[in-house]
């Protein structure tokens, strides 16, 4: 199955929320454990331990793990492969972005069958260009993997180059649009992109994309789950909202409590 197949598949019978694996400093706190590794894992593999049946897709975001060192990936490598074990989807949130030989060896760290790190899909950043990217859409469509490309992200500070008018006279991130859309029909709809739920004007038009969008800011930035039909309009029904502190902000035991409270608000 390609990974939109697998995707389908997941949401179908689960529904479509993504739920961020985001263990900063504040999460361990509110799991009352320490900011070390066993503290790191308690969190990040309880996650999935309480909600791995309940969501689509998780999202680690790599930046949590990586201070920890060697220590801290081997946290995400075995996180990857509870995803796994609980018949969800994992999206590693990475943001490589590269050229040539240094974009083709992210590729294999995240998206070869064989890697460590393998994921259903990764993150990626087009600031190099698109073209810069395709050796990882080369060996994603070869693994039957997913690749998220940043659009528009959710954050504020992003506005300023991502509407940016081009010379063609269509901001950055209809480019970035345009030119997956272009991409997918030899890619399989692998290409997604990432476009965040906090804006009321996206500035860019999706509804012509034929691939999946991967919505952050669902929670604690401020969308919520109400607000994603007038944010995307027909594009709607491509969309994977993801949230992660709403969710994981409140300890283990109110994991389930506060993501029914998400999806019901």
């Amino acid at each position: 199955m390609t990974y939109r197949e697998r995707l389908a598949a997941a949401v179908a019978a689960r529904g479509n929320l993504c739920v961020g694996i985001d263990p900063m400093p504040s999460v361990l706190d509110a799991w009352g454990v320490a900011h070390d590794v066993r503290g790191l894992e308690t969190v990040a593999r309880g996650i999935v331990e309480e909600l791995g049946e309940h969501a689509a897709a998780f999202k680690p975001q790599s930046a949590f793990f990586e201070p920890f060192g060697a220590a801290g990936i081997a946290v995400l490598e075995r996180v990857l492969a509870d995803i796994g074990q609980a018949g969800a989807l994992s999206i590693l949130d990475v943001k490589r972005g590269d050229i040539g030989s240094s974009m083709a060896g992210y590729a294999q760290a995240y998206l070869a069958d064989d890697a460590p790190l393998a994921s259903d899909a990764i993150t990626v950043s087009p600031y190099l260009g698109v073209g810069s990217l395709l050796p990882a859409f080369e060996l994603a469509r070869a693994t039957s993997r997913g690749i998220y490309v940043l659009a528009r992200t959710s954050n504020p500070d992003g506005g300023h180059l991502q509407t940016a008018t081009t010379p063609s006279g269509a901001s950055v991130a209809q480019h970035v649009l345009d030119e997956l859309t272009a991409l997918n029909v030899e890619h399989d709809g692998l290409l997604g992109v990432v476009l965040g739920a906090t804006h009321k004007d996206l500035g860019c038009d999706p509804s012509g994309f034929n691939g999946s969008i991967l919505a952050p800011g669902v929670g604690a930035q401020g969308a919520t789950i109400a607000s994603l039909a007038s944010v995307f309009q027909r594009a709607l029904p491509l969309v994977l909202p993801t949230a992660s502190r709403q969710i994981i902000g409140g300890g283990r035991q109110r994991l389930r409590a506060r993501l029914q409270e998400l999806l019901s608000g």
